[in-house]
């Protein structure tokens, strides 16, 4: 008798929460685009989503920050109790994504900073990294419990996220951008924080292979040879002997 193929995974669980309607409706039709996530429910405000957080128990919240009512920073610590969190707004400032990230999320993305594709991965990553998280653990998932189980997750994603702030401090204002795009540059600013390719890949939720090629292109707008050569250009500490 042959072999029976395993059944997959459930599909990924995703309550989205934005008060825009065409960013409500334009996230639910490319995740549900995706036969691995589903869409099971899209709040106007951070009321609305603690309210289908609970009924629902979602596997994932996307929660924009500004919203009329309870916004999305008042609403996320009782939504962070229910599932992971990821921060999906228009706000890029550090001290709103350091809240955020102090109150329970573990992701922060910024609207027209990231690729549909790149979304998709963050979102699906969420699911691939519970199991190994908790299995490191020694304990199973529990829904309830999310919060306190990745709080050592969020902690890192805290620390690095203000060593990237940190870094960009560093630079002056009337230093060269030396043509990167804003993309480079943040990746940039993480090479000069001390991050790994890796650590670079998760705090921008893209894959290792894109590192390396923003990498790439910087080392040849800066052009450098090494990590240290690239950071030195980019903080104005080259030597002079070395070729701009």
């Amino acid at each position: 008798m042959p072999d029976q193929a395993l059944p997959g995974p459930p599909p990924l669980r995703v309550l989205v929460a934005d008060d825009n309607p065409v960013v409500r409706a334009g996230l639910t039709a490319l995740l549900g685009g995706h036969p691995d996530i589903e869409v099971v429910a899209a709040a106007a405000d951070g009321e609305e989503a603690l309210a289908c957080a609970a009924r629902l128990t979602p596997d994932l919240v996307l929660l924009d920050v500004r919203m009329p009512g309870t916004d999305g920073l008042t609403a996320l610590p009782g939504l962070a109790r229910l599932a992971p969190v990821m921060m999906l707004t228009y706000s890029r400032e550090p001290e709103v994504v350091a809240e955020a990230l102090r109150r329970g999320a573990t992701g922060y993305l910024v609207h027209g900073e990231f690729t549909a594709a790149e979304l998709i991965t963050a979102v699906r990553n969420l699911r691939h990294a519970t199991p190994t998280f908790t299995n490191s653990l020694g304990v199973s998932y529990e829904p309830n419990k999310i919060s306190s189980h990745l709080q050592p997750s969020v902690g890192q994603s805290s620390k690095a996220r203000l060593t990237y702030a940190a870094a960009r401090h560093r630079r002056t204002p009337n230093q060269p951008d030396f043509g990167l795009s804003s993309r480079e540059a943040e990746v940039m600013d993480l090479i000069a924080s001390g991050m790994s390719n890796r650590q670079i890949a998760a705090t921008c939720f893209i894959s290792e292979k894109t590192v390396k090629n923003h990498i790439n292109r910087i080392f040849a707008k800066l052009h450098s040879s090494s990590r240290s050569e690239a950071i030195a250009h980019w903080l104005g500490t080259a030597h002079e002997g070395w070729t701009r």
